[in-house]
């Protein structure tokens, strides 16, 4: 496929999910994303920090979290895109799609959240410890992983506007809870989207070089 999409159906328990799977040639690992409040895989900027990490030999996944119905009820009531139980429980079923499809089976795992989807992808983490290797977080939510961030044994890095005030705090809380090793980085000059000129070609870099070097150790650790 050299890189690019397709697309795929991913049975996430009770629901089939819309996918966006790409796979470069001999991918080292590949990355699950989870998409913020009110967003969906065809998020421009997750979209472009997939392309990044694609180029760096990482395959991608971006699935659309909740169902083509459950959008419309979100767009009234705008609870679902909060309730990071059931973003995570179709985040886990993701993960579980991707070790047990042909094209990605035995491939190491990263998780890619943005806003609230930080939080399902420590969820996430913290519920499949052995196939979850990675965490990136961009302008996330992290402290609303709540007991889960105990429990996370992937390496994870927090990415953070430096404009973005309040999201640095709650960040820097949720760090204090976790065990697994976890490193703050702070943007300069970037608000809570990244739209500042190379603000989110910063972002993709650090996730891209980020996920390339943990998912290649744990496939290292594995062919042990």
């Amino acid at each position: 496929m050299n890189g690019e999409e397709r697309e795929v159906q991913v049975d996430a328990g009770p629901v089939t999910l819309e996918g966006s799977l790409g796979l470069p040639d001999r991918p080292k690992g590949v990355v699950l994303f989870a998409h913020g409040s009110g967003s969906s895989r065809f998020s421009p900027r997750n979209r472009y920090v997939a392309r990044v990490l694609r180029d760096a030999g990482l395959a991608t996944l971006l699935i659309d979290l909740l169902t083509a119905h459950e959008e419309e009820i979100d767009l009234v009531t705008r609870h679902l895109r909060f309730d990071i139980r059931l973003l995570a429980e179709r985040l886990v079923g993701a993960a579980d799609w991707l070790a047990a499809y042909d094209a990605t089976r035995g491939l190491p795992i990263g998780t890619f959240g943005s806003s609230t989807g930080a939080a399902a992808a420590l969820v996430t983490a913290a519920a499949r410890p052995q196939l979850v290797h990675a965490v990136v977080s961009r302008g996330g939510r992290p402290d609303l992983a709540g007991d889960a961030l105990s429990q996370v044994q992937a390496p994870t890095l927090l990415l953070v506007g430096g404009r973005d005030e309040p999201v640095i705090e709650l960040n820097q809380e949720a760090m204090a809870r976790m065990h697994a090793p976890v490193e703050l980085r702070i943007i300069p000059g970037a608000t809570h989207l990244f739209e500042e000129p190379g603000t989110l070609e910063e972002v993709a870099q650090h996730a891209a070089t980020y996920f390339a070097q943990q998912l290649e150790a744990a496939a290292e650790e594995a062919a042990l």
